[in-house]
């Protein structure tokens, strides 16, 4: 055979290995490309738990709390996916609260607290205001704007580490006709063991007309 033709054999038997070769290793290349997917298979499985039993029951009258990316967090656990647990804590600001049943006419109080400061088991500093607004409008209640005045500022939640489960509860008062609401010289000074009852009472709120409340952790527990 000539030397030419014997050659040529060679290359096309070498480029036939080539290609078998690479056949074989074709699906494993393919399997690692798609495994290296998976750690990114949570952010589409991310879902809510409801709150359940005496958590649930204090949810009612339709109030919602919208946060960014979450939509209403209202009677639910705050998920751990998509940092949500450290954003609330970290980086949203306050929520859009809505109040489709407020009347239009009226005036409201609108407080978020937790009372299970410093943890749900001792919660000797409970009901630690974390805002409080007076005279919001009704009709902006309705379309999820807060443009009352502004007792206490927005304090983002942020339960200590290794303390479990906080309740952040939003409750809902009308505010009577006349007079003004104001917090003492000792309620200014320290949001924490605050006297919610005693404040209620004071100012002579009542029942809240609607509450709702959700549970998250410290992001790293």
């Amino acid at each position: 055979m000539p030397k030419g033709d014997r050659m040529g054999m060679e290359r096309g038997s070498m480029g036939l290995l080539a290609a078998v070769l690479l056949a074989a290793l074709l699906p494993g290349i393919a399997a690692r490309g798609a495994q290296a997917l998976w750690p990114d298979e949570p952010s589409h499985t991310c879902s809510f738990q409801s709150l359940s039993g005496k958590d649930s029951e204090f949810c009612r009258g339709n109030l919602e709390v919208i946060y960014p990316e979450l939509g209403d967090v209202g009677c639910t656990y705050i998920p751990s996916c998509h940092q949500s647990r450290w954003r609330i804590s970290r980086e949203w600001g306050s929520p859009r609260v809505r109040y489709p049943r407020a009347n239009k006419s009226k005036k409201y109080v609108l407080m978020l607290v937790d009372p299970d400061a410093p943890s749900r088991a001792n919660p000797r500093s409970r009901f630690w205001r974390h805002w409080l607004l007076t005279d919001v409008p009704g009709a902006e209640l309705r379309m999820g704007e807060l443009r009352g005045r502004v007792l206490t500022e927005y304090a983002r939640p942020t339960p200590p580490p290794r303390s479990g489960y906080h309740r952040y509860q939003l409750r809902l008062y009308e505010q009577p006709e006349g007079g003004r609401i104001r917090l003492g010289p000792e309620e200014r000074i320290s949001a924490g063991s605050w006297s919610l009852e005693s404040f209620v009472e004071r100012f002579q709120l009542g029942s809240p007309v609607a509450s709702t409340q959700f549970l998250t952790k410290h992001h790293e527990d």
